[in-house]
């Protein structure tokens, strides 16, 4: 992670706006048109690779049949893994609520 020699006070608000910003965004298109303009193509490609194993560890599928799966790396399966279980409880926090958001429009279409 790139370091600088900032003002401590000064990068965390600027971190705290970034999550004011991101919590602003109303759906979708919105988050996709901001992650869009504020990501090379590349952290985005990585934040989706992360992302998209995370429902297969929360399955319980192994390291290997989630690389066969998804291609993603075994090393960020790993990292993943490790940040589900002993992280701040953000993957957790997401998934528990895309999944109630997914019942949710499953149960609308029914």
């Amino acid at each position: 992670m790139k370091r600088r020699s900032a003002d401590a006070t000064a990068v965390n608000a600027a971190a705290q706006s970034l999550y004011e910003a991101l919590l602003s965004l109303k759906n979708a298109e919105e988050m996709a048109a901001f992650l869009g303009d504020l990501c090379t193509p590349a952290e985005l490609e990585v934040m989706v690779d992360r992302w998209r194993v995370v429902p297969l560890l929360l399955d319980g599928l192994p390291y290997r049949e989630i690389h066969e799966r998804t291609a993603v790396s075994i090393t960020t399966v790993g990292r993943v893994a490790r940040y589900l279980n002993q992280g701040n409880g953000g993957y957790l926090a997401a998934a528990a609520r895309a999944a109630r958001r997914q019942a949710q429009t499953t149960r609308k279409k029914a």
